[in-house]
């Protein structure tokens, strides 16, 4: 290796590494009060601002439900940024062999991927502050263009639609192309690439409200508006909108507002950021990201890996990375913490 790339570990002798709680106890009480209140099995999907929908919270989420057992319904708490869609689409398959009746409860923002993973529940049960967002998808393609600090940008179809529907609508000439224009900023690769995964998107929305909604037209109008309705991809789409969008959204019950934001508070007190510098150029980061809990179970993920800012190229890079995904489960009286292991 280059002498440049050589880095020694960060001095941790004398340092004192910062760790989040782990509320295990704490949020066990809360899941029972709210199974008592709501009369059947309760389920936590959270992520920390830094977490997102990915394809390893599936099979944590089946270490939950395999210890839970088939239920006659669950009720899932969603909070979230969003995420992969197809790890919704998993999510909401894994779901639905375990139960016949789903709800969704969602008191804060549920965004993305994450209102995809919404969209697989009977009913969509929303709080004041609760929004779900549109779904659209945005690629960064190896031919995409690059901006100011030479990195690839992001493009979106319904980026890419609208420049087209604005030149058409300014030229209104059959005789000039606006694709040849467009063609030597955006590679036609590119175009056919965020063709494909917006596509991929409208098919991950309707395949997933096929698992309780029967009306072929009405899960293709959603999904089209989810994908192309919206000016922002994180517009927040609120109770009201939900419901002129054809969703089966409710409100969702005060008490139960109240109780599930006192949930969301214990977990953000766990997903706080936890960095440890050891000094200018070097720090360790034991952040916990996603966390998915029943009653005597509770699955993470949690960060645990040293960070190094090579000044030589301007970026920060990992090193001693032992980041894992960890469960806490109630054995009898005792608590038993363990490594989750996922290959």
């Amino acid at each position: 290796m280059p002498t440049s790339h050589r880095v020694a570990s960060p001095p941790r002798r004398g340092i004192r590494l910062k760790r989040p709680p782990v509320l295990f106890q704490r949020t066990q009480k809360l899941l029972a009060r709210l199974e008592t209140r709501l009369g059947n099995c309760f389920l936590t999907y959270w992520n920390s601002n830094n977490g997102s929908v990915c394809q390893n919270d599936v099979l944590g989420v089946y270490g939950v439900l395999r210890r839970l057992g088939p239920q006659p319904a669950i009720t899932l708490f969603i909070k979230s940024d969003g995420g992969s869609g197809q790890a919704s689409l998993m999510l909401v398959n894994l779901l639905r062999q375990f139960t016949r009746r789903l709800v969704a409860v969602v008191p804060l923002e549920c965004q993305s991927a994450a209102t995809m993973l919404a969209l697989g529940a009977d009913e969509i049960h929303m709080g004041p502050l609760a929004h779900l967002s549109a779904v659209d998808t945005s690629l960064a393609h190896q031919l995409s263009p690059l901006d100011r600090d030479n990195e690839r940008v992001s493009v979106s179809q319904d980026e890419l639609m609208r420049v087209i529907k604005l030149w058409q609508q300014e030229v209104r000439s059959d005789a000039v192309n606006p694709y040849q224009a467009i063609f030597p900023y955006i590679h036609p690769l590119v175009i056919g690439a965020v063709h494909r995964v917006s596509s991929l998107s409208v098919k991950l929305c309707m395949e997933i409200l096929s698992y309780h909604l029967k009306d072929a037209r009405k899960a293709a109008a959603i999904s089209e508006a989810l994908n192309s309705k919206y000016p922002s991809h994180s517009y927040p789409i609120t109770l009201r909108e939900a419901r002129r969008l054809g969703l089966n959204a409710r409100p969702l019950d005060s008490e139960l507002n109240e109780l599930l934001l006192e949930l969301n508070e214990a977990y953000s007190e766990m997903g706080q950021r936890a960095v440890t510098d050891f000094d200018t150029f070097n720090n360790h980061d034991s952040q916990i990201y996603n966390i998915l809990e029943g009653r005597g179970i509770m699955i993470f993920y949690q960060s645990d890996r040293d960070w190094h800012y090579r000044k030589e190229e301007r970026r920060w890079v990992t090193l001693n990375d032992r980041s894992s995904w960890r469960k806490v489960e109630r054995a009898g009286r005792r608590l038993r913490t363990s490594v989750f292991h996922i290959s």
